[in-house]
């Protein structure tokens, strides 16, 4: 299933697997709104699948914003493939209830 991004009241939904074929594509599209707004939020409830190369960039998208004095959430601990997937840097997920 390809990525799919959509924006609901201030939250940026992921639809979809974040996978190293798109990952880049995700990434300059977290820079540009960490550009733009001083706070993005991502929420992975729907993704299908996550691997290694989308987590190191997520947590590097993280780690640039605390930099940049931005704020960046990443919810969907629902998700036990995402949970999963972040293991030892889960410190980017954040709870689901903002």
């Amino acid at each position: 299933m390809a990525l799919k991004i959509t924006q609901n009241q201030g939250i940026y939904e992921i639809k979809g697997s974040i996978v190293a074929e798109n990952v880049n594509s995700l990434r300059r599209h977290c820079e540009q709104l960490l550009f733009n707004k001083e706070k993005v939020v991502l929420c992975l409830d729907k993704v299908t699948k996550i691997d290694n190369s989308s987590v190191h960039a997520l947590n590097s998208i993280f780690k640039k914003a605390v930099k940049n004095n931005k704020i960046f959430y990443v919810i969907g601990q629902q998700n036990q493939k995402v949970r999963n997937a972040f293991g030892k840097v889960s410190y980017v997920l954040r709870s689901d209830n903002l």
